[in-house]
């Protein structure tokens, strides 16, 4: 999981990217990264942490041009402590390309074999960010001859990228002199969405983001998603040209972008975050209400800010007073995207605090928006114990996370997952809870499908069935073996 963004504008683009790129920090924290464009010259600025950290305003002064780009990072290939795998990636030809990517490669290996045995390009990174910008560049240097260069050569080089890479990508490159491009894999896992705004002399200025909060944020109006398999190709001038690349496309995007990681006032795949997590809440209460005696819980808490909208309407539901007893430390990252279960485990106390007046002698239902390996689900069931709790009830607004994520989520290893080859009980017993609920798989279905014309989600961490068709045993063996230390 990334965040990225684009932007085509007639003025100066560097504060439009940093700001954006602060709106989508929630996305990734590991590194960041903004590339401008004036006219054919390129200028990179690259640095670890989060926004503010990585920018000095010598930094922005040096990112000139009306083109740019950006990319914070959270590292599911590669190393997070790397830092020349931070975003954006650069090649020199054709023309010069600069991109960005959020998602995963998931056949890395034949790619990296064919890059180097077949086209001759080097790779510096283990980075698959790296791989997809070099794979593109040598489709495109295979359409074109000379110094011309128009949109069908571009959109056949990506159509060259769709039949040979796979796994889920977002992308957004410049190719200097020419425009900006925006593509996404043929299911449309990871999210990207358009935005515009009119000058008042007829200009069109445009921006592509991993999120519709920036369009909103910023003062443009939203056009709608790229579509999965689409090129989006902006002109330096504002002209914007699209055509579908992918000869069956189909739109399966990710079902952990509404349960966690998107931002609830963002709309993903024409479904608003917020309400499919207020949807989320009124599936898991039914649920709830079915397992556990009512008696058993006296107060809702959620752990904020992401299952707020879920435990709301768990309490609404239950006809339970809905209480924050958890209090948040805001200049703490998310302890999801954090690198090392130690850093988790040290994140959640320094992130969180219980209000001991909330939870003495009462019996809680605590409610999140999912339990991946468990690590901050025991911390918070030991805060809850330690401020006087009678009884924890723990329930996830997800399903059991049982399988690896190869889509760009770092679950690479089925071990590291708390439910993985263990019944409800014995997870329960694991984070220290008196009684566990989780949603179930068709509820989370329904509740975030509902009133769109989305038919299927992206879901294999929680069945184990992934959408690309090419994810093997051995291949997810083989990430196991190469995950992040």
């Amino acid at each position: 999981m990334c965040g990225i963004v684009g932007i085509v504008s007639s003025d100066p683009v560097n504060q439009l990217v940093y700001d954006s790129l602060l709106l989508l920090q929630h996305r990734g924290q590991d590194s960041t990264g903004i590339a401008t464009a004036e006219g054919s010259t390129f200028h990179i600025v690259k640095a670890k942490g989060q926004v503010r950290e990585g920018f000095r305003t010598r930094d922005m002064r040096s990112l000139l041009g009306t083109m740019g780009l950006g990319h914070v990072r959270y590292a599911t290939r590669g190393s997070a402590s790397q830092e020349q795998e931070a975003q954006p990636f650069y090649v020199n030809a054709p023309y010069g390309i600069i991109l960005v990517h959020n998602g995963n490669l998931t056949n890395t290996r034949e790619l990296t074999s064919e890059l180097y045995n077949i086209d001759r390009r080097h790779l510096n990174t283990d980075s698959d960010t790296e791989l997809l910008l070099n794979i593109f560049a040598n489709e495109l240097q295979s359409q074109v001859s000379g110094l011309s260069l128009d949109p069908d050569q571009i959109f056949t080089a990506v159509s060259r990228v769709h039949e040979r890479v796979e796994g889920s990508y977002a992308a957004i490159a410049m190719i200097a002199g020419h425009g900006l491009l925006a593509f996404r894999d043929p299911f449309g896992i990871r999210p990207l969405t358009i935005g515009s705004r009119l000058l008042e002399n007829g200009q069109m200025e445009y921006v592509v983001a991993s999120e519709s909060l920036v369009m909103e944020s910023l003062g443009y109006t939203v056009l709608r998603d790229v579509a999965p398999g689409e090129a989006v190709f902006i002109t330096l001038d504002g002209e914007l040209i699209t055509k579908q690349c992918a000869p069956n496309p189909v739109l399966v995007p990710c079902s952990f972008e509404y349960v966690y990681l998107a931002r609830p006032d963002s709309v993903m795949s024409g479904i608003s975050v917020y309400e499919a997590r207020l949807r989320l809440g009124n599936y898991l209460a039914d649920t709830v209400a079915r397992y556990t005696p009512m008696g058993d819980i006296d107060v809702v808490m959620p752990i904020p800010d992401s299952s707020r909208p879920a435990a709301m309407q768990v309490a609404q539901k239950l006809g339970v007073e809905y209480r924050e007893g958890f209090y948040k430390n805001r200049y703490v990252g998310r302890t999801f995207i954090m690198p090392g279960q130690a850093a988790r485990k040290k994140s959640v106390r320094q992130k969180l605090n219980a209000m001991s007046s909330e939870f003495k002698g009462k019996n809680i239902l605590i409610v999140d928006d999912s339990i991946v390996r468990g690590t901050t689900s025991k911390e918070i069931v030991d805060m809850a114990r330690a401020a006087g709790a009678n009884k924890v009830t723990f329930a996830s607004a997800a399903p059991p996370v049982r399988y690896p994520h190869v889509y760009g989520i770092n679950m690479p290893s089925r071990h590291e997952l708390v439910a993985h080859d263990r019944k409800i009980p014995e997870i329960a017993q694991a984070i220290g809870a008196d009684h566990l609920i989780y949603q179930e798989v068709e509820d989370m279905r329904r509740a975030i499908t509902l009133g769109s014309d989305i038919t299927d989600l992206e879901m294999s961490c929680f069945t184990g069935e992934y959408v690309t068709g090419t994810v093997t045993p051995e291949y997810l063996a083989w990430v196991e073996r190469n995950q992040l230390s």
